[in-house]
């Protein structure tokens, strides 16, 4: 039986309670813990994100926390 990947890096992150929500449901969905599926998504995440809505989705976002912060 191969052996699970090791984590080795660990950080405190801030997560929205959206991306908090979907995380936990994709990683559910995967049979992955929370800190795998990170690991999943960003070890793939030039063939795991559309790069045609990719910017303009990024621009909403930070329009968003800028007016959170407010």
């Amino acid at each position: 039986m191969p052996k699970r990947f090791r984590l080795t890096r660990r950080f405190p992150v801030a997560m929205t309670e959206d991306g908090y929500r979907r995380l936990k449901r994709f990683a559910e969905e995967t049979g992955l813990e929370e800190g795998e599926a990170l690991s999943f998504l960003f070890e793939n995440f030039n063939s795991v994100i559309n790069e045609d809505t990719f910017s303009h989705r990024l621009n909403l976002f930070l329009r968003e926390i800028e007016a959170r912060k407010k």
